[in-house]
């Protein structure tokens, strides 16, 4: 019996060591186990020492963290008829290691796909400039819908970045010519807007300095020293009309004087004759 028991202690022990082994699991602080005996779902356990009966209970580790995904570039048809190709970061976690596990056959994929098939959903029912322009809307817009699909997963999103909309050539180039029509359009009118804005402001001086004569004599001077600062060989010396209008009156009366004189003198001939 001793030779026996001697022969048999150590494939006793060696065999305790192995069902020990195979029981206990250490799960880390990010880590959930879904556990299951004879096949049913009992429990999630962890983090810590998990302690399993061997050939009846199975776990599956489950990792808490934040998985990072790039979703690779699909190809999208914007609502204006525009082929483009988008892709995008997804950024998710599980937050009911029960339902990663049992409702989905595998989360990762799964999830990677759903979040393929909806960005080219949401982006194809906009226009190539809102893709442009609002791309954090139509991030958070594909965030909130896949959030809302995984929840019966157990997976929460956390966040959708568009990093990328790739045009092809001819599209660029036509987009290039737009913005340079557009900013040629901008340049004209602010250049029409400048113009009116100065011609009122002309309008405007010309009704103050008419309605105050002195405002015009100092606005004369003005101009005369302005004129003698600039070395011009040729100066235009600006005249005041009230100081020209004497001078007009005289010029108009001799015109008229010469003018009776004219019309008198056959009338003198005539007389002399008779």
């Amino acid at each position: 019996m001793a030779i026996a028991w001697l022969t048999t202690a150590p494939i006793i022990v060696l065999v305790l060591l192995i069902l020990l082994v195979a029981s206990v699991r250490i799960l880390r602080e990010y880590e959930r186990a879904v556990v299951f005996t004879l096949g049913r779902f009992e429990r999630v356990k962890g983090p810590g020492l998990v302690l399993l009966i061997p050939m009846i209970q199975q776990m599956v580790r489950v990792d808490l963290r934040i998985q990072v995904v790039e979703i690779p570039s699909q190809d999208v048809i914007s609502r204006d008829n525009v082929s483009m190709k988008v892709d995008a970061v997804l950024y998710y976690n599980v937050v009911n290691p029960e339902h990663a596990i049992i409702q989905v056959e595998s989360y990762r994929p799964a999830t990677n796909m759903l979040a393929q098939t909806t960005l080219r959903a949401v982006l194809g029912q906009h226009d190539l400039d809102e893709m442009l322009s609002e791309r954090k809307k139509l991030s958070a817009d594909v965030q909130s819908i896949l959030d809302a699909q995984t929840e019966t997963w157990g997976i929460k999103v956390a966040n959708v970045e568009i990093r990328t909309v790739e045009l092809t050539d001819n599209m660029v180039r036509a987009i290039a010519k737009q913005a340079e029509a557009e900013r040629d359009r901008r340049a004209k009118v602010i250049h029409a807007q400048a113009e009116f804005q100065a011609s009122q402001t002309l309008v405007d001086a010309a009704t103050i300095l008419s309605s105050i004569p002195a405002a015009m004599q100092l606005r004369y001077l003005q101009t005369l020293t302005e004129i003698g600062a600039e070395q011009n060989s040729t100066v235009v010396f600006p005249m005041p009309i009230d100081i020209v209008k004497p001078f007009l009156s005289l010029l108009e009366t001799a015109a008229g004087d010469s003018r009776d004189g004219h019309s008198a003198a056959p009338q003198s001939r005539a007389s002399v004759g008779v």
